[in-house]
């Protein structure tokens, strides 16, 4: 196996910081029991940046978590109507919930890749993650002027 890229580890440990903030808004949720978990492991897998057989074991427990919660959020959506699946509209708490499980599975699936193979594909996928990650919500809150609904 090889040893993770400088920029992989950047971006794991900013994606980590994403993730941990993720996690600590959830508790006010009403399904924060989905989603803690879910931020949370997503967190710490890109903090551990060696592979063992736990982190691999996270890896696929909080890719299968990310991809059942994505699905549940765009039924949500697609049921009530509401804001629509291709929506980018932070207002809309479905859409944050889309977004945020979208990008635990991105990050999962690079996760995943690094830790069998080493590529620049690998390291551009997780910076191009990182600044979908980090550019939307301050594109959104800062540039748009957007306001939470609840």
């Amino acid at each position: 196996m090889a040893k993770p890229r400088n920029l992989f580890r950047v971006c794991s440990l900013l994606m980590a910081f994403l993730f941990a903030y993720s996690a600590s808004v959830q508790l006010n949720d009403p399904d924060w029991y989905f989603w803690f978990p879910l931020y949370t492991l997503a967190c710490v897998v890109n903090l551990i940046n060696y592979r063992r057989r736990i982190k691999l074991m996270m890896m696929r427990t909080a890719l299968s978590l990310g991809v059942f919660l994505l699905v549940k959020v765009i039924a949500e959506d697609v049921i009530t109507e509401k804001v629509g699946v291709l929506s980018l509209d932070l207002t809309h708490r479905v859409v944050r919930e889309k977004i945020g499980s979208g990008l635990v599975i991105a990050s999962m699936v690079l996760q995943l890749q690094a830790s069998s193979s080493s590529s620049k594909t690998i390291d551009f996928g997780m910076v191009a993650t990182v600044i979908f990650g980090y550019g939307l919500p301050f594109w959104f809150f800062t540039i748009e002027k957007g306001e939470i609904k609840i």
